[in-house]
C-alpha cells in the first residue's frame, strides 16, 4: 500500500522560509513522478510544483523563483523548499505520487502552512 506523509509545515512571517518533506512508502519511488499541491480555504487545489522520475521540474508561475522541488531517491522523499513566503502562499500543502506505468495517484494528508503579514 502506497503511503505519503508530509511534514514541515508551520507558521512563518512573510519573507520567511519553510521546507516541506514528503516521505513515500510502499512504492518503487525512483520510478514515479511527484508533485506538491496546495489548497487554501474556499479555493480549489492547485499544482504548485512537480518533479519527474528523472528530475525534470515544473512550477506554477506564482512560485517560480521562490520554491524549489527536489527528490532524494535514497530516502524515498520529495522536498519543497519555500523561500520569500507571502500571505497568498498560506494553505494546506499536499504531496502526491503518480505511479509508473499504471498512472494511479496517491495523496498524503497534507501539512498546513500559515504566513502572516
Amino acid at each position: 500500500q502506497v503511503q505519503l506523509q508530509e511534514s514541515g509545515g508551520g507558521w512563518v512571517q512573510a519573507g520567511g522560509s519553510l521546507r516541506l518533506s514528503c516521505l513515500v512508502s510502499g512504492s518503487i519511488f525512483s520510478f514515479n513522478a511527484n508533485g506538491w499541491y496546495r489548497q487554501a480555504p474556499g479555493k480549489q487545489r492547485e499544482l504548485v510544483a512537480s518533479i519527474t522520475a528523472n528530475g525534470y521540474t515544473t512550477y506554477a508561475d506564482s512560485v517560480k523563483g521562490r520554491f524549489t522541488i527536489a527528490r532524494d531517491n535514497a530516502k524515498n522523499t520529495v522536498y519543497q523548499q519555500m523561500n520569500n513566503l507571502k500571505p497568498a502562499d498560506a494553505a494546506d500543502y499536499y504531496c502526491d505520487e503518480k505511479i509508473f506505468p499504471s498512472g494511479e495517484n496517491y495523496w498524503g494528508k497534507g501539512t498546513l502552512v500559515t504566513v502572516s503579514s
